[in-house]
C-alpha cells in the first residue's frame, strides 16, 4: 500500500467529520450509518497500512528548511495506530445508543470523528513538529466533547482541561525548540537525534529541558502533579471519557513521551542522570497516588479515572527505565490497558445510561439485574489487578521484570509500587462487584425492578473486549515478540 494512504487516513475522518452537521440526514439511522461507515473505512485503511508497512514518508506541506508536516509509519507508530483503529469503531457503535438522549448529536459526532483523524496524525507523525501540531489539535477538538452537556460542571471541567493542556503544550514546545536546535534532524530516529558534540557544556541544561518536555507531554497522561483534570473530565458523556481515559488523549500523552525519550533525546544521553531519577520518581509516586485516590472515590466514573491516572504511570515508568525491557513493558501495558479500561468505562456508562446511578453505594444488587454488564466489569477489574490468564498480568509482569533487571535502585521501588497498586486495585474494583452481586441477605430487589442490561450495541463491544483480554492473556507471545523487535531497534 502506498505511503500516500497515510495522509488519507488522517484527513478522511477530519474532512468527513466536518461535513456531519452540514448533511441533511433524513433519519438518525442514516447519520449513524454515515458515522460508522467513515470510522470503519478509516480503520480498514489503517490496517492496510499496518499490514503492508509502506516505506518512505509523505510530506503534506513544508514550512521552511527541514520543518514540515509529514507522515511515516514505523514500529512505534504501528502500536498506537493499531490501538486507535481497533477500538474506535467499537466505541462509535457503543456511542450510538448512549448518545440517543444526550442532544446535539451532530456536533458531538463531528468532533468525535475529527478526533479520530487527529489522533492518527499523532501516531503517524514523522517528526517532532508534526507530532506537536496534532498534539495541540487534539486539545482543541476534544474540548467541545468534554463540555458537550454545557452544564456548569462540564464547563469548569473543560476549562481545567484547557489550562492544563496549554501549560503542558508550553513545556513541550520548549523541548521541541531544543530538539530542533541541537538535533541532527527533526525526524524521529531510533536512539535519538541530539548531537552531543554540539551541546558542549550545556548537557545539564539539556537534561532540564528533557524533564520539562517529559512533564509537558505527560500532562495528557495525567502524571502527578498534572492529574486533576482527568477525573473532572468524567462529566463528559461516557463515550468521550472512555476515549479520553483509554485511547485518544491519555495514550497520546504516553506515546509522545516515549517518542521524545527514545527517538529525539535518546536514552544514551539520559540514562543514569538526575533527569532520569526525577521522571522515574514522579511516575512511581503517581502509580501509588492514583490508586490511593481511586480507593477513596465514591463516584463510579471518577474512581475509574483515578485508576487511569495510576495505570498510565505504569506506561511512563516503563518508558523512564530507558531499557529495551522497560520499553516492552511500557508498550505492552499501553496496548492491554486500552482494552481493559475502555471495557470498564463502557460498563460504567451502561449502568449510568440504564439507571442514572453514578455512585458506588447505589449499585447494590445490580449484578442480578445487569448480569452481563457486571460479569464483564468484574473480569475487567480482575485484568486490571493483574490476575494470571488475563492481559493485565502480562504487562505488569513485563514491567516488574524490566524494573528488576534495570540495575537502577528506583527500579526496585517501582516493583514495590506495582505490588501496592495491585492490592489497592483489587480493593477498589472488587468492592464494586461485591456490592453488585452480594448486596446482603435482606436486600429488597423490588427497589431496582427497572434495572436491566442494555441492548446489543452496548453489549457487543464489551464482549469483544473481554475476549481480547483472555486472548492477550493466554496467547500474548505474538504481541510481545512484535514489541521486542521495536524495542531492539533502540540499540
Amino acid at each position: 500500500m502506498s505511503a500516500n494512504i497515510m495522509v488519507v487516513v488522517v484527513l478522511l475522518p477530519i474532512v468527513f467529520g466536518v461535513l456531519i452537521p452540514l448533511i441533511p440526514f433524513k433519519t438518525r439511522r442514516h447519520m449513524t450509518w454515515y458515522v460508522e461507515g467513515v470510522v470503519l473505512l478509516t480503520s480498514v485503511l489503517v490496517w492496510g497500512l499496518l499490514i503492508s508497512q509502506p516505506d518512505g514518508s509523505f510530506v503534506l506541506f513544508r514550512f521552511t528548511g527541514n520543518l514540515s508536516v509529514s507522515f511515516r509509519l514505523d514500529g512505534l507508530g504501528t502500536v498506537f495506530a493499531g490501538i486507535v483503529s481497533s477500538l474506535w469503531p467499537l466505541a462509535t457503535l457503543y456511542s450510538f445508543e448512549y448518545m440517543k438522549h444526550e442532544g446535539h448529536e451532530k456536533f458531538f459526532f463531528m468532533f468525535y470523528v475529527i478526533t479520530y483523524g487527529v489522533t492518527l496524525g499523532i501516531a503517524l507523525a514523522e517528526d517532532i513538529l508534526t507530532m506537536y501540531f496534532f498534539y495541540e489539535m487534539l486539545s482543541l477538538v476534544t474540548l467541545p466533547l468534554i463540555m458537550h452537556t454545557l452544564t456548569r460542571e462540564a464547563i469548569l471541567a473543560s476549562r481545567t482541561y484547557l489550562y492544563y493542556s496549554l501549560g503542558g503544550a508550553a513545556f513541550a514546545f520548549i523541548g521541541m525548540i531544543f530538539i530542533l536546535t541541537f538535533g541532527t534532524t527533526s525526524v524521529f530516529v531510533p536512539g535519538g537525534v541530539i548531537d552531543t558534540t554540539a551541546l558542549g557544556d550545556r548537557q545539564g541544561l539539556m537534561l532540564l529541558i528533557y524533564v520539562l518536555c517529559f512533564c509537558g507531554f505527560s500532562v495528557k497522561a495525567a502524571m502527578f502533579p498534572f492529574s486533576s483534570w482527568l477525573p473532572k473530565a468524567g462529566v463528559a458523556p461516557t463515550p468521550v471519557t472512555a476515549l479520553l481515559h483509554a485511547v485518544a488523549v491519555v495514550k497520546a500523552g504516553a506515546f509522545t513521551v516515549i517518542r521524545v525519550t527514545y527517538y529525539s533525546f535518546g536514552t544514551e544521553l539520559l540514562r543514569g542522570t538526575w533527569a532520569q531519577t526525577v521522571v522515574l520518581g514522579l511516575t512511581i509516586f503517581t502509580i501509588v497516588y492514583g490508586c490511593s485516590r481511586a480507593l477513596k472515590e465514591t463516584h463510579l466514573k471518577r474512581r475509574l479515572a483515578w485508576s487511569t491516572v495510576s495505570n498510565l504511570s505504569y506506561i511512563l515508568f516503563g518508558a523512564a527505565l530507558m531499557t529495551p525491557l522497560g520499553l516492552v513493558g511500557a508498550l505492552s501495558h499501553m496496548v492491554f490497558h486500552a482494552v481493559m479500561k475502555i471495557c470498564s468505562f463502557f460498563c460504567a456508562g451502561a449502568v449510568i445510561y440504564k439507571t442514572g446511578r453514578n455512585y458506588i453505594h447505589e449499585l447494590n444488587g445490580f449484578g442480578r439485574k445487569m448480569p452481563k454488564v457486571f460479569t464483564i466489569f468484574t473480569i475487567s477489574g480482575m485484568a486490571l489487578m493483574g490476575v494470571p490468564g488475563l492481559c493485565g498480568f502480562v504487562s505488569k509482569w513485563n514491567l516488574a521484570k524490566a524494573a528488576a533487571a534495570s540495575e537502577n535502585p528506583l527500579g526496585y521501588l517501582g516493583v514495590a509500587a506495582l505490588l501496592v497498586s495491585a492490592l489497592l486495585t483489587a480493593i477498589y474494583m472488587m468492592t464494586i462487584s461485591l456490592r453488585a452481586f452480594f448486596p446482603g441477605r435482606d436486600f429488597d430487589y423490588d427497589m431496582i425492578s427497572d434495572v436491566e442490561d442494555p441492548n446489543w450495541m452496548m453489549i457487543l463491544p464489551l464482549v469483544i473486549f473481554v475476549i481480547a483480554m483472555f486472548v492477550f492473556g493466554l496467547h500474548s507471545e505474538p504481541v510481545i515478540t512484535a514489541l521486542e523487535s521495536i524495542a531492539a531497534a533502540m540499540n
